[in-house]
């Protein structure tokens, strides 16, 4: 090769390799730029982490002072549950008993209505006995309830028959067949009566 040849073929060796150094230098710094962005990304990630792990420990931990709570209401509505029951059984616990003997009262009630001289000795003694009957089952909480002139009322009367009166208005109660019962305030049995119909006409 010639020595002109030379001269002119050097610049264009010199001018490939700058451009190679320059597109070298471009690509270093777009490496370095990535890499740079992503250390920051990578730090703000690392507190999410944090929190959300913290977050996890947190409501993985149980409330013990509200679970101890919770624990003694429960234990205090059972107890009173309890208390409530046993009181429950002891009240109504003879009632089986009290209804056999609404039998003899009932009867008692029918020998003095069927009396016809309440001044005799013996009617007076049937009456004491039958007072005595009643007291005995009034101490013990059970008590007869009166119907005659009240309306009907489904929950304590037992309607058997409708009947003129000319003494009761219609829709109360004219005649009380056999008595209601109430035991503790609960009902025991309910009254048999007779409806009054009004006047007859």
């Amino acid at each position: 090769m010639s020595e002109k040849e030379l001269n002119k073929s050097a610049p264009e060796e010199e001018m490939g390799a700058e451009a190679t150094s320059q597109a070298d230098a471009e690509s270093q710094k777009e490496s370095d730029g990535e890499t740079a962005s992503a250390e920051p990304a990578a730090e703000a990630a690392e507190p999410e982490e944090g929190a959300s792990a913290a977050e996890e420990g947190s409501s993985a931990e149980p409330n013990w002072k509200d679970m101890y709570a919770r624990m003694l209401a429960d234990f205090d509505n059972y107890r009173k549950r309890v208390s409530r029951d046993r009181e429950e059984l002891v009240k109504f616990d003879a009632s089986e008993t009290v209804k056999d003997l609404h039998v003899t009262a009932d009867n008692l009630a029918l020998a003095l209505g069927q009396a016809k001289d309440s001044e005799d000795p013996f009617v007076k003694g049937v009456k004491l006995a039958y007072e005595s009957f009643l007291k005995a089952l009034k101490d013990h909480g059970a008590e007869p309830f009166e119907s005659v002139g009240e309306e009907l009322d489904p929950n304590r009367h037992e309607a058997i028959a409708t009947l003129p009166s000319d003494s009761i208005e219609e829709g109360k109660i004219s005649t009380e067949v056999k008595k209601g019962w109430m035991l503790n305030g609960r009902l025991l049995r309910a009254a048999q009566v007779v409806v009054s119909s009004g006047p007859a006409k």
